[in-house]
């Protein structure tokens, strides 16, 4: 990987290409199941779905080609001072290399500067990448779901104050 490393907002056309990373990681680590952002259609629309209030979605490049993403949004049901970390994915060959963090601590940014003092994430034990990451970062785990994500084939829920 190069050090011609962007993360930028999310642009209409980042989504096929990002719908594409979110599918196909989940095929790779067997979690392409019922109840997830796998058959989420907004996965198909990320740009339409990120246009709402205190929301955000960054897109990560390396040498202009899409290599993942991730975002902000105040799912319905949380409490007004709590954002949920969503769709964050990268490809097989962005991993590894700290664009997980950076991904993340942009949404933290953004979550902040949208006053929310609160992120709760939902995820999956099959990810087992991605765990590891956000307990380095802070995020420890709740006994159960908050708000109405949609996804209720998640079955491990975190939580970190901002």
């Amino acid at each position: 990987m190069t050090n011609n490393i962007l993360i930028c907002p999310i642009k209409s056309e980042d989504d096929k290409a990002l719908a594409a990373i979110i599918r196909a990681s989940l095929e790779e680590f067997n979690a392409a199941k019922p109840g997830t952002v796998y058959f989420d259609e907004t996965t198909d629309d990320l740009t339409t779905s990120f246009l709402a209030d205190r929301s955000a979605y960054f897109v990560a490049t390396v040498d202009k080609e899409v290599v993942g993403g991730g975002g902000i949004y105040p799912t319905k049901g949380l409490p007004k001072d709590t954002c949920e970390l969503v769709k964050l994915y990268l490809s097989p060959a962005a991993r590894g290399k700290g664009l997980g963090k950076m991904l993340i601590e942009h949404c933290i940014k953004a979550a902040v500067n949208n006053n929310y003092k609160k992120m709760y994430l939902e995820t999956m034990p099959e990810l087992i990448t991605a765990l590891p990451l956000y307990e380095k970062l802070g995020f420890t785990y709740i006994d159960g779901p908050m708000g109405n994500s949609g996804h209720n084939g998640c079955s491990l829920w975190m939580i970190k104050a901002l």
